[in-house]
């Protein structure tokens, strides 16, 4: 039954999907492209990757939880419309800003790329093939996990994979973001996929989110 429910939610977000019936979304698709790792790097993502925490916020002074607590609320009115649903937005932005920050991402960066990858939809599939929130691709799961690919639209697993991986590409290019995010989506070196993103990201940037 649970194999037959993920199947609906896939064929109805094989026909919502842009990634899947043209316009910006076709173009921005994600299609890492699999690069041999050494075994140091794959061991460290492998253990990057694992043992999914939950992601639960912790603070160091009542002033945090309340800027976290102000952003949580400003960032919820935002996805509103792409999410109506409370409690699944909630849950979702909880996520977000826990993977970006155990990553040491920007997190309204990580918002704008889910946005130009999947236009926030959980079930999206590319037509290269890639998955989920972050649209990550199942060579992945064979790499650095048990290499069940299913797992790319289970909330947390995507959006750490995702995280890890953008991480990993950053490391790759010393810090250099625009590189990074042109490896991310398999066209390193041109500027369209890059630029849409960084257009996203101020979509999503809010003074006080990251503190």
């Amino acid at each position: 039954m649970a194999r037959r429910t993920w199947l609906v939610h896939a064929a109805r977000a094989l026909l919502a999907t842009p990634a899947l019936v043209g316009g910006v979304g076709r173009v921005h698709a994600g299609a890492q492209i699999e690069e041999p790792l050494s075994d140091a790097v794959r061991h460290a993502l492998r253990a990057a990757v694992e043992q999914l925490d939950p992601p639960e916020p912790v603070f160091d002074s009542a002033a945090q939880r309340v800027d976290y607590l102000r952003w949580l609320a400003q960032m919820s009115w935002r996805l509103r419309r792409r999410q109506p649903e409370l409690q699944a937005r909630t849950d979702f932005l909880q996520t977000v800003w826990y993977e970006s920050r155990r990553a040491g991402l920007d997190t309204a960066l990580v918002l704008g790329l889910i946005e130009v990858e999947s236009g926030f939809r959980k079930y999206a599939i590319s037509r290269a093939g890639a998955r989920g929130y972050m649209q990550v691709m199942p060579f992945w799961t064979r790499l650095i996990g048990d290499g069940d690919a299913d797992k790319l639209f289970h909330l947390q697993t995507n959006l750490r994979y995702g995280c890890v991986i953008l991480r990993h590409y950053l490391d790759r290019e010393r810090g250099d973001l625009f590189l990074a995010l042109g490896r991310y989506n398999g066209s390193r070196g041109r500027a369209e996929y890059p630029n849409a993103v960084f257009a996203a990201r101020r979509r999503w940037q809010w003074p006080l989110a990251e503190r």
